[in-house]
């Protein structure tokens, strides 16, 4: 239905919103300048007035291969017309050949894999699998990291706001600095794991270093502890490479989790996988120690194989490298024009991060994009930095467009500020 103009269809939605939703978030996206969403494709979303816009948020690393991509959507269709939701009582060949091609795909000896509907169940279940396996309560996490927001996943991330208000979470869990080796003595002979990123998303695309990693991974094996990758943003190409892992080739985890690319932009999928070691004492005792009702599903297994096929067969990894390094330098180019503003841009693939030297200017510019018709939003853990994740179909002309529109955004922003200020 065409609402081009409707101011009423606008404000009834936003209402709804404010009643029955979320007051403070219908404030918050229209302070921001969102409408409606209506319809997406490709790299694009388009409004109830049928403005059209780039997408370089992609759904917080959600639409690696864009929107309604046709093969997914093809895949997506052939299940809705057999079994989409299974009886749970039979085998299921899609969830039999996602699994395969899993462990075919992922670094390291990962093996098994449990399939759940999102990265914050991935995660509850990496931390139960870990308890279980390891017989201790505690876990290192990072400061800044981010999980999710049930219990268990809440409890590992590294960020006081979120955690405050359901206080006293699942106890055990320690923080220690992201990025910093001396700190990783933290994990000791009572730790069950450490979950860590390869790059913290809500924090701030923080990249971690190879010596990080591997020091991490030496001091899980000192002191018995499993190694939790959490894989949920940077997994299926984002930076580059399939995985996040991949960028450091010496280090095997444990247990890691999936989800948001898995997804191919159509279904919700999660995934959490780990070695035959673990899956062997864990299931071994009790195959139903784990389980999920809508988890696995066919739908969403054929759409999760289609999306992996199009990465592959696109070489989308690669473009994201290639896309990732153009999109960084324009960002560069336009921190160079205004450093009072703008403090660091950093990144990997098309997982990239601009910092801002103030606070709330984050917010600011992403108005001033949404107004000239490009989508992108702050990370949680740190309102100062604006994310670029966007498809990893995007073109060299779509690259240049984000990148000019950012930079007329900044020159906009600095001017209000400047004129604040004064």
């Amino acid at each position: 239905m065409d609402h081009s103009g409707d101011d009423q269809f606008l404000d009834s939605v936003v209402e709804k919103y404010a009643r029955y939703v979320n007051p403070g978030l219908a404030r918050l996206m229209a302070f921001a300048g969102y409408g409606v969403e209506a319809k997406a494709e490709g790299c694009y979303l388009y409004d109830h007035t049928g403005k059209k816009f780039l997408d370089c948020l992609g759904g917080y690393g959600v639409f690696g291969i864009g929107h309604r991509h046709p093969k997914v959507v093809e895949a997506a269709k052939r299940a809705l017309d057999t079994q989409p939701l299974p009886s749970k009582v039979f085998f299921s060949r899609p969830l039999a050949d996602l699994a395969e091609k899993l462990a075919q795909i992922s670094p390291g000896d990962l093996q098994y894999s449990f399939f759940c509907n999102s990265g914050t169940e991935a995660v509850e279940g990496a931390l139960k699998l870990a308890k279980a396996f390891t017989g201790r309560e505690k876990f290192v996490a990072t400061h800044a990291g981010y999980h999710g927001k049930t219990m268990g996943a809440l409890s590992a991330t590294g960020r006081e706001k979120y955690r405050e208000p359901f206080l006293p979470l699942v106890p055990g869990f320690g923080f220690a600095p992201f990025n910093d080796v001396g700190a990783l003595s933290a994990i000791d002979n009572q730790t069950a794991a450490f979950i860590v990123e390869t790059i913290q998303g809500e924090g701030g695309i923080h990249v971690a270093t190879a010596e990080y990693m591997a020091a991490a991974r030496e001091a899980c094996d000192r002191a018995g502890a499993l190694l939790i990758v959490d894989e949920v943003q940077t997994g299926f190409g984002r930076t580059g490479k399939m995985f996040g892992l991949d960028h450091h080739p010496g280090v095997q985890a444990d247990l890691v989790t999936y989800a948001k690319g898995l997804s191919g932009g159509v279904a919700p999928v999660g995934a959490f996988m780990g070695t035959e070691r673990i899956w062997a004492k864990v299931f071994g005792e009790n195959p139903l120690v784990h389980t999920s009702t809508f988890g696995g599903n066919a739908l969403a297994c054929e759409v999760a194989l289609a999306s992996i096929a199009v990465i592959e067969e696109e070489g989308l990894c690669d473009r994201a490298a290639a896309m990732g390094s153009r999109m960084k330098s324009g960002l560069q180019s336009v921190r160079d024009r205004f450093p009072e503003l703008i403090s660091d841009v950093r990144g990997e693939g098309l997982m990239l991060g601009v910092e801002f030297t103030m606070d709330d200017v984050g917010e600011l510019c992403i108005a001033q994009m949404v107004k000239r018709g490009v989508v992108a939003a702050y990370t949680l853990n740190n309102r100062r930095v604006i994310r670029f994740e966007p498809p990893l179909i995007i073109s060299e002309s779509e690259v240049d467009t984000a990148i000019s529109v950012f930079g007329d955004s900044v020159e906009e922003t600095n001017s209000l500020v400047s004129a604040v200020m004064q």
